[in-house]
């Protein structure tokens, strides 16, 4: 539903509903590759549903950049009111967990993975609108940089402690690529607020970095 509303409000070509359908296709196919078995609560759990939904939401715009396009004043406002509810529902799964006694890891990292892939999304969608410079693509691409760097340097992949200073910048990045967006915003703010972002996102990958080489160092 909010991928065909996507389509017909934002003018989008006729390819786009195909770069959509795939993209939903992938994500389901991993989540269900990697649910595990014997999960709490039936099928996927309450929680996990309603991150499947954020998920729906946020596949739409996800899938935009890869069916490049002219995308009017309507179409931006669209993605920001979608991107928006995507945002603004962050958490509730998390609450849900938490009351019916379900949280696992998984439902933990699937939360993050939906963030982290409509960052990306945004990012490139902002890059695309020609206000910004493709150097806007690292707050979105930076996590996955992070993981790849683990690939290579393991020490990295040791686990991180809870921190609201993630959690904060994480939503800071949302809304600074959807104030770049709005149509209203001149190119000259957007590079301002988007550079803001990027300063905070690239001090909380530091810290972790920092923490993560300094834990593995002294596992030795």
């Amino acid at each position: 539903m909010a991928g065909a509303a996507t389509w017909r409000l934002a003018g989008l070509p006729a390819s786009y509903p195909l770069a959509f359908s795939g993209l939903y296709s992938v994500m389901a196919a991993i989540v269900w590759a990697q649910l595990p078995r014997g999960a709490p609560g039936p099928g996927i759990g309450a929680a996990n549903r309603v991150t499947l939904g954020r998920a729906a939401l946020a596949t739409p715009v996800i899938a935009m950049p890869l069916i490049p396009s002219t995308l009017d004043a309507g179409a931006y406002w669209w993605i920001i009111v979608v991107s928006t509810l995507v945002l603004v529902l962050d958490g509730l799964d998390g609450k849900v967990a938490r009351r019916t006694g379900t949280e696992t890891s998984f439902g933990a990292r699937f939360d993050m993975e939906v963030d982290a892939a409509l960052l990306l999304g945004l990012s490139a969608l902002v890059w695309q609108s020609g206000k910004v410079g493709p150097w806007v693509l690292l707050i979105g691409a930076l996590r996955y940089l992070f993981v790849i760097a683990g690939w290579v340097w393991p020490a990295l992949t040791a686990e991180l402690p809870p921190s609201q200073r993630r959690r904060v910048v994480c939503v800071v990045q949302g809304v600074v690529l959807l104030v770049a967006l709005g149509p209203i915003i001149p190119a000259s703010a957007a590079v301002l607020v988007t550079a803001g972002g990027l300063a905070a996102l690239v001090y909380s990958f530091g810290v972790d970095v920092r923490w993560a080489w300094a834990a593995n160092t002294s596992s030795l």
